[in-house]
This record gives structure tokens, C-alpha cells and sequence, in this order.
């Protein structure tokens, strides 16, 4: 898949994405007991938006720059969650969240002086925009948590393809090509979107930020295995400081969550 045009790889990864939380969502409501009271309207409509820009510049920025740079600003996520939330919707802002997010930010600063190209420095700005969409997407289902969240992402792939279909190369991919997005679209973004909302019913917000930190330590790690991608020890470093001032805040908020 790596040597697909970028602009195919967001239409055929969203369509396979669209067809599966399309199914998912037309099979729900067909055994659902009684008819879902979801609602969608315009905070819907704004989160589709905001996704497809995630989803977009998400791609680009694994184009454009490494796995390990992109990974470091993702891990910033629960920050800029609480940033937003904060300025939106008046949430607390806390002493220890001040303390790693400026933590966060040194490491984030060293991660981004190690850019050795224009197009690292592009790449970095993807992420740091797809970062932003997403905690976007989080606090708007927040704020609105009647939306229905499985047609909101399921659109939003579908905007994908409409924006992609003018720009990418009209070819059929080769099997392997198709097959590798068919497992990007299904596995990484529909299933584990629904088992993300699943399973973040059933423990506490602590907890799942500490579990999505997998996907920060263990993405770089498997692209280093199989593509044999190098991480310099800047970024190392900088990644570093990033997930364990993570860590931090999140251990902190854990013990919040738990206490009597």
C-alpha cells in the first residue's frame, strides 16, 4: 500500500470504511429492540467535517513525514482534548494538566527540531491538524452525547471518497493494494472504532487514554519490524518525553476517577 498515490489510498481505505460501519449501523437499527433515539443535526454535521479533515490529513501526514514524528504528536491528544473542552465547554482545568502539558510541549519541540526537510515539516503540521480533529470529534460527542457517533464517522468516510475521487489516479490497484486497504478501512478505523465506544462505556476515562497509548509506543514499533523505518534519538527522545508526561497526567486522572 505504501506505493499507492495518496489520494487513492483516502478513497478506497474510506470506502471500505463506509461500507462497514454503513453495515454496521443498518444492522443495528434492524434488531435493535425499539428504534434508536440518536440525534444528529448540525453537531453531526460539523463532526463530519472535522473527521473527514482528521481522516484526510492523517494520511498525509504518514506520507509526508515518519511514523515516530506523527506518533508524538498524537500522543498529545488528551491535551488538546482538555484544551478544547476547556475553552467550549467551561470543563476544569487542573494544576497537573498544566504541569504535562507544558512537559508535552518540550517534548513535542524536540521531536519537531529534528525535521530535516521542508516535507517533514509539512508532515508534522498533518499531524498536528489530524491530532486537533480528533479531539474536535471527542468533545463534540461530549457535549452532544445523544449524536449518533457511528453515522457521523460512517459520512464522514463518505465525504473522504467525494474529495478524494477527483484527485486520485483512475486505476485499479493491484489485489494486495486493495486487499491491505480493505484491512486498513474494516480493522483500524471501523471495528476499532466500535470497539473503542464499546469498550469506553465500560471503563473509566483514565484508563482509556492509557490503553490508546498503545497505538503511540507500539506504531512506531512495528513499522520499525517490518519497513525497518530508523527513529532518530531526537525524536526517540522527544517521543519519549511526550508519552511519559502522558503517562503522568493520565495515571492522575485514573486515581481521580477511582476515588471514593
Amino acid at each position: 500500500m505504501a506505493d499507492m498515490d495518496m489520494w487513492s489510498m483516502v478513497a478506497w481505505r474510506s470506502a471500505f470504511t463506509f461500507l462497514a460501519l454503513g453495515a454496521f449501523f443498518l444492522l443495528r437499527n434492524r434488531f435493535a429492540r425499539q428504534r434508536s433515539s440518536m440525534s444528529f443535526g448540525f453537531p453531526g454535521i460539523a463532526g463530519c467535517l472535522v473527521s473527514a479533515i482528521a481522516a484526510i490529513t492523517y494520511i498525509a501526514s504518514l506520507r509526508w513525514t515518519t511514523v515516530a514524528n506523527v506518533m508524538t504528536i498524537y500522543a498529545t491528544l488528551p491535551f488538546i482534548v482538555a484544551g478544547i473542552a476547556f475553552v467550549c465547554l467551561r470543563d476544569r482545568v487542573t494544576y497537573r494538566f498544566v504541569i504535562a502539558g507544558c512537559v508535552a510541549f518540550v517534548g513535542v519541540l524536540i521531536s519537531v527540531g529534528a525535521a530535516v526537510s521542508h516535507q517533514d515539516m509539512l508532515g508534522i503540521f498533518a499531524a498536528f491538524i489530524m491530532t486537533t480533529g480528533c479531539a474536535t470529534q471527542i468533545v463534540i460527542a461530549k457535549r452532544f452525547p445523544d449524536m449518533d457517533t457511528t453515522l457521523m464517522t460512517a459520512l464522514a468516510a463518505l465525504i473522504c471518497i467525494c474529495v478524494a475521487l477527483p484527485l486520485m489516479q483512475f486505476e485499479i490497484p493491484a489485489p494486495t493494494q486493495i486487499i491491505a486497504c480493505a484491512l486498513y478501512g474494516v480493522l483500524t478505523t471501523a471495528l476499532g472504532y466500535i470497539f473503542l465506544l464499546q469498550g469506553s462505556r465500560r471503563i473509566n476515562a483514565g484508563e482509556a487514554g492509557l490503553i490508546s497509548m498503545l497505538d503511540v509506543i507500539l506504531g512506531p514499533v512495528w513499522v520499525w519490524l517490518f519497513y525497518n523505518e530508523v527513529i532518530s534519538p531526537i525524536v526517540l527522545t522527544g517521543g519519549g518525553i511526550v508519552i511519559m508526561s502522558v503517562a503522568w497526567y493520565l495515571a492522575g486522572d485514573r486515581r481521580a476517577a477511582t476515588a471514593p
